[in-house]
């Protein structure tokens, strides 16, 4: 095994080497005990599961926020942690080198956190690379050509818009609203319209279970009645889940936009025969492309495997290390 490619995300975290691709797809959970913090008792789908239900002197935690680490040790425990998991014992004693993606608008000072972190967690030799360039790579896109592609990333605590070309950014813009907050949304409008109160988890499957699910069908939601108390099983509409989250997509279309105006009109011209590419969880939601296209005025096309393609665009630069150099400044 020559390394790991590695997307630390704020709602899942996906792995992959050269050899054998994908090799780890688990949420960013991790489950710590209260006398002992930064040792991790469990993590991803395990540490998921205790949403709403964790014992006593067991804390759920989540080292990533925005993409970025919120705290280094327990940053530095998940990631030996998912190491462990996804190489083999032999593989993780000789201390190999990885290529992790960060956010495009991550600070110097957030880049450095993670270089330290991977260090600290076991590896030898780090490479940090844009999120978007790596969804791009990993959906074929090369981005040292001298053409622009623009990437429209909706990750879960962050979504982002990048211009890049001949490896190098024209144009970046991000906003806060992202997968997490469609969650809220949906979670405030269940309680404010259905007097239904729903766990995360629940409200997590009803959002991203619209893409499935033909129009005029319903989804059937568990939770509290907020009057009564009592459990009650509510059935939505797939139409009005679409209609609960358009404000909150809404604001993510029109701060995102404001990066076209930043575009010089050549760059324009490539985008308009190119097409935006969606990537992220987010991209999967029902009617978000056909958003972005009335917004954008551009062609939208989502990516095959939106969840996974950053993982597999840093898993190629191990392959390609100037794509690492030329994004490094």
């Amino acid at each position: 095994m020559r390394g790991l490619g590695i997307d630390l995300g704020t709602t899942n975290t996906v792995v992959g080497t050269l050899e054998d691709g994908i090799v780890l797809n688990e949420p960013s959970f991790m489950l710590v005990r209260n006398k002992d913090p930064h040792r991790a008792l469990a993590i991803g789908k395990e540490a998921r599961r205790l949403i709403g239900r964790t014992p006593t002197g067991i804390r759920q935690v989540r080292p990533m926020r925005d993409g970025v680490i919120v705290d280094l040790e327990l940053a530095r425990a998940f990631l030996a942690a998912v190491i462990e998991q996804a190489a083999p014992r032999r593989w993780y004693g000789r201390r190999r080198k990885a290529v992790i993606s960060a956010p495009a608008g991550a600070t110097p000072l957030e880049r450095r956190a993670l270089l330290e972190v991977g260090h600290e967690a076991g590896l030898r030799k780090v490479g940090l690379i844009p999120e978007p360039v790596a969804g791009a790579l990993g959906c074929g896109v090369n981005p040292l050509e001298p053409r622009t592609h623009l990437i429209l990333n909706i990750g879960g605590g962050t979504s982002e818009v990048t211009a890049i070309c001949f490896g190098g950014v024209i144009s970046h813009r991000s906003c806060p609203l992202a997968g997490e907050e469609l969650t809220e949304a949906l979670h405030q409008y269940l309680r404010e319209e259905h007097q239904t109160i729903v766990g995360e988890l629940t409200a997590e499957r009803a959002k991203m279970g619209t893409p499935d699910t033909a129009d005029g069908e319903s989804l059937v939601v568990e939770g509290l009645d907020a009057v009564t108390g009592r459990a009650r099983l509510l059935s939505l509409d797939v139409g009005e889940i679409v209609e609960a989250l358009r404000p909150t997509t809404t604001g993510i279309v029109q701060t995102l936009t404001a990066c076209l105006e930043d575009l010089p009109p050549q760059a324009i011209s490539d985008v308009m025969s190119e097409g935006v590419l969606v990537i992220g969880g987010g991209s999967m939601l029902r009617g978000l492309s056909q958003l972005f296209e009335e917004s954008f005025g551009l062609p939208v096309k989502t990516a095959e495997r939106p969840l996974t393609c950053v993982a597999e665009g840093a898993t190629a630069c191990l392959d390609h290390p100037e794509i690492v150099a030329a994004f490094s400044g």
